[in-house]
């Protein structure tokens, strides 16, 4: 069988060396990455031996190792999906999920019979993922539809009050909020709630602002909205939202404009990354602690990019795709707290911009969404 390690599974090239490179006699020494996608090993003989050392590139993109029965990877608690987008020049279908054990993304065949969808959202309650308004070439959706990933099966849910293309979604307590977007004529302000109990949608307060494009998530009980485009500029504001008293508050403005933006809750701090500034897709990123009301910058990721699908899995912030100013991509970084860096992980299957990402964890038939070994 093949399996492929990447850069970002670094900490398991100790186990490779035994398990899979079967060399017993030899103990790792050094590992240091020395571009960005290869690392050098240095590799040293065991006591019972002649007391040489030797050096290996690993350039785990291009290369692949033949890995014993006793090295395959273990099935994974978490998988992600990355749903739709924009790819060739229309607006996909195509799903793929991500296998963070074998570090493979995966194609699905049970893709929306109602067709494709770009830049609209999705989110996860227990085992069916919501995807949420968007576009497909000609509409602006406000219907929205669910996928039960246990018996695969896509329905049709309540539509939203408002068509809403370059949407926010985000859960809290079980709730879908679906916040902004463009219904083909305006920017939005408008924001609603979905209960899957009653398959409901419920109006709450509108945010302060309109925002299209923008990046939402849930932390400590309350919803943090990024970024955007007004209809006019790229935008720089923040918002807070607290159910308990349905009101939306500005914090403190972001180091930079972003829209096509993406932002998630990581370690206790909302994470917002890259976007379009009005000028340029970007590098960079920043990151807003809610006890100070302040935004701190974090290091530049490899790629530039707008419009791409964000998660956290492994521990780890994933971007995946997008478009860099140039070209939709398909490259895949992710971004660790403890060691402050980015690091490459393996592509997707296709191109895609405007595509949104979702984790289900728990999955009783997970291997139906795994890499499959030979």
């Amino acid at each position: 069988m093949i399996f492929r390690r990447q850069t970002h599974v670094c900490k398991d090239v100790l186990k490779l060396s035994f398990e899979v490179l079967d060399w017993p006699l030899y103990v790792f020494w050094q590992c240091m990455r020395v571009s960005r996608k290869n690392w050098l090993l240095t590799m040293e003989s065991g006591p019972n031996s002649s007391g040489s050392h030797f050096l290996i590139i690993w350039s785990p993109r291009d290369g692949e190792v033949i890995t014993p029965e006793i090295a395959r990877p273990r099935v994974p608690h978490e998988i992600l999906f990355a749903i739709g987008g924009w790819s060739g020049g229309s607006p996909t279908n195509f799903i793929e999920t991500y296998d963070t054990r074998a570090d493979r993304w995966v194609k699905l065949e049970e893709v929306d019979p109602t067709g494709p969808r770009a830049y609209h959202g999705t989110a996860v309650v227990g085992f069916k993922i919501y995807v949420i308004g968007g576009f497909d070439g000609m509409d602006y959706f406000n219907s929205c539809r669910c996928l039960d990933a246990v018996n695969k099966v896509w329905k049709e849910i309540a539509p939203m009050h408002a068509r809403r293309c370059y949407v926010s979604t985000t859960v809290l307590d079980e709730l879908i909020y679906a916040m902004g977007g463009y219904d083909g004529h305006h920017r939005q302000n408008t924001a609603e709630k979905y209960d899957h109990r009653t398959n409901q949608w419920s109006l709450i307060a509108p945010m302060n602002m309109q925002r299209s494009d923008a990046s939402a998530c849930a932390l400590n009980g309350k919803i943090y909205i990024t970024g955007g485009f007004n209809g006019q500029e790229c935008m720089h504001s923040a918002e807070v939202y607290d159910p308990e008293i349905n009101q939306w508050s500005l914090i403190t403005p972001m180091r930079s404009r972003r829209s096509g933006v993406s932002c998630i809750a990581y370690h206790g701090q909302v994470y917002v990354i890259g976007g379009f500034n009005g000028i340029s897709r970007m590098c960079s990123g920043e990151k807003f602690n809610p006890q100070a009301n302040t935004w701190a910058p974090i290091p530049d990721m490899y790629n530039p990019r707008s419009n791409f699908a964000i998660e956290v899995i492994d521990d780890m912030i994933f971007a995946i795709g997008g478009f860099n100013g140039v070209t939709t991509i398909y490259h895949v970084e992710c971004y660790d707290e403890r060691t402050n860096e980015w690091y490459e992980a393996t592509d997707m299957n296709i191109y895609r911009s405007a595509l949104s990402a979702c984790v289900i964890d728990g999955l009783p038939n997970v291997q139906d969404y795994i890499h499959k070994h030979s």
